[in-house]
């Protein structure tokens, strides 16, 4: 126990997927300046965590002390003239929907789920439905303070420690302690979003779909039936959308254009078995939800919550995987050959007959971020897969097809990509590595997905 960082009993501790399951020492500081402190204390290795959210082992540090960052959540100053705005790394996105949508102002860049704190966003450089149009997270964070492993404070940004900046941006939180950002938000004219969507009858045709209106939308994603196989192989529902403008709303909304009525939520209070989720039940629910929709094209009006955030209506939605938990295997593929290999996954995936009720696919933008950020021009396919046996070697196969078609996987959803497929995928490490070996020499800061990905310094030169 020290005075600055009262250290919470040793608990197991996971990602969203509830896998895997570590014993991590936890500390929940009140102030950043207990983060710096924390620094002088004798603990081998710190690691920040926010909410969670990640789905494998990088919010994970057993060899050292996980540090919650839930508590630094304040809100410094905003600038309505320009949409930007100075927070605490604990911010999340329902923090500054609650306080700006009302204002006006949305996030440039918003992730699947709200539940996201602004340090996690950056350290992870999350993507959205926008990033073909406004890339990632990254391209709309103009600075961040990083704590370094010597204990001091730096600003980063494009032009001051530009190094540090693009070493963070994507970095995992290996290369210290983000504890201020500054951001800049966009301008909306209402709460709402005016919504297209889209049958498509395979993947074929939802990549054409997605090309033909990328110009058209400012957000765009896919719900794929990832169990459709032969000619209907990869059939979709694109989910196309712009903000709304008050014109566009009712009589009703327009009264309160930038006011939605908060979403009602639920709660799953309990593990189901780990079959609930199997080939017949995933099948029928499909089947429903491509067919609920009778029309090929259908232009609805739909509040920010619902389009963003579909399932953070569902509290522990995870639990729907049973107590053995799931991974989401995220990949991106260029886009040259985006079709042959997802098709090929997609096949792959079909032929198993796992239950995923959630596969997504989005088309991602040029991107010029991060030496380690996930997004490359081409297409996103996001598929839940529970826990069961054959599923390491149905991953590792899966990592060869991503390695073979020179794509990569999300780090912030990996939970067994091996450090050879790793550094395979992201061929920027050398130089994420070299400024980790002069900022962080000792391996201050280190999480399990680092240790598992082999993730380490360069030696000292004597």
């Amino acid at each position: 126990m020290n005075a600055y960082l009262p250290t919470l009993p040793q608990q197991p501790l996971t990602g969203w997927g509830r896998y895997p399951v570590r014993s991590c020492t936890l500390q929940r500081p009140e102030k950043i300046a207990d983060l710096t402190a924390s620094l002088s204390l004798p603990i081998p290795s710190l690691l920040l965590r926010g909410w969670g959210r990640s789905y494998g082992d990088a919010a994970l540090n057993p060899s050292g002390q996980t540090i919650l960052t839930e508590r630094l959540n304040r809100m410094i100053a905003f600038d309505e003239q320009t949409g930007i705005l100075r927070c605490e790394a604990g911010v999340t996105f329902e923090d500054l929907l609650r306080v700006f949508v009302p204002r006006g102002w949305f996030p440039s860049v918003t992730p699947g789920t709200k539940f996201v704190t602004m340090g996690g966003a950056i350290a992870f450089d999350v993507h959205g439905k926008n990033h073909h149009v406004d890339g990632s997270f990254a391209r709309h964070v103009r600075s961040f303070n990083l704590v370094l492993a010597s204990g001091e404070t730096i600003t980063c940004s494009r032009t001051e420690n530009s190094d540090c900046f693009w070493a963070t941006v994507g970095g995992m939180g290996l290369t210290g302690m983000i504890t201020e950002v500054e951001i800049t938000l966009r301008r909306i004219p209402t709460a709402y979003i005016q919504g297209h969507h889209i049958k498509a009858k395979n993947i074929e045709e939802a990549i054409a779909l997605f090309e033909r209106y990328e110009s058209d939308y400012q957000y765009s994603v896919a719900w794929i039936d990832c169990l459709a196989s032969g000619a209907a192989l990869g059939r979709s529902i694109l989910m196309l959308g712009n903000h709304a403008q008050v014109a566009d709303l009712s009589p009703n909304q327009r009264s309160q254009p930038l006011a939605v009525q908060p979403p009602r939520r639920f709660q799953v209070f309990f593990d189901p078995p780990n079959t609930l989720l199997n080939h017949t039940t995933v099948s029928l629910f499909n089947s429903l939800y491509f067919n609920r929709q009778r029309s090929r094209e259908v232009h609805k009006m739909i509040d920010y919550d619902t389009f963003f955030y579909p399932l953070d209506f569902l509290w522990d939605w995870n639990r729907l995987y049973g107590k053995r938990g799931f991974v989401q295997y995220q990949c991106v593929i260029p886009q040259a050959v985006s079709r042959e290999a997802l098709t090929e996954m997609l096949t792959l995936y079909s032929q198993k007959g796992w239950g995923s009720f959630l596969a997504v696919l989005k088309r991602l933008g040029e991107q010029a971020s991060g030496w380690l950020s996930f997004p490359m021009a081409g297409y996103t396919l996001a598929l839940d897969m529970p826990i069961q046996p054959g599923l390491w070697e149905f991953l590792a196969q899966l990592d060869d097809l991503v390695v073979r078609y020179g794509g990569r996987v999300y780090l912030a959803k990996d939970a067994c990509l091996s450090a050879a497929a790793f550094r395979a995928m992201y061929p920027d490490f050398p130089q994420w590595l070299a400024v980790k070996s002069a900022i962080d020499p000792d391996n201050r800061f280190t999480s399990a997905l680092a240790e598992r990905l082999e993730i380490r310094p360069h030696p000292r030169t004597p």
